[in-house]
């Protein structure tokens, strides 16, 4: 029932930037954590970052200090700041809410990053 719709993804050169949102159905606050996660070619989909509706985050070792999760409550918005981008950063990037009591977890579509000069 609960719709995640994420946007911004598209093709950048190696060093560059992107920003993706995830707009949801309903207030974020709601959830007990939100994240992203990516799924690349021939690989599993991983952890990225997330943020717990307390405001702790979280990062996998191969973004930290260049993805930057974020939220905007008003907007049921969550957002990942992509700086100094990387090939092995390309990926199908989604969208994940999770919520404790009931226990839920829904997935957006997935935007598609490509790094590539």
């Amino acid at each position: 029932q609960v719709q995640l719709v994420e946007s911004g993804g598209g093709l950048v050169q190696p060093g560059g930037s992107l920003r993706l949102s995830c707009a949801a159905s309903e207030s974020i606050f709601s959830f007990n954590a939100m994240g992203w996660y990516r799924q690349a070619p021939g690989k599993q989909r991983e952890l990225v970052a997330a943020i717990t509706s307390g405001g702790s985050t979280n990062y996998a070792d191969a973004v930290k200090g260049r993805l930057t999760i974020s939220r905007d409550d008003a907007k049921n918005t969550v957002y990942l700041l992509m700086n100094s981008l990387k090939p092995e950063d390309t990926a199908v990037y989604y969208c994940n809410a999770n919520r404790i009591v009931p226990r839920s977890r829904y997935w957006g579509q997935g935007t598609q990053v490509t790094v590539s000069s």
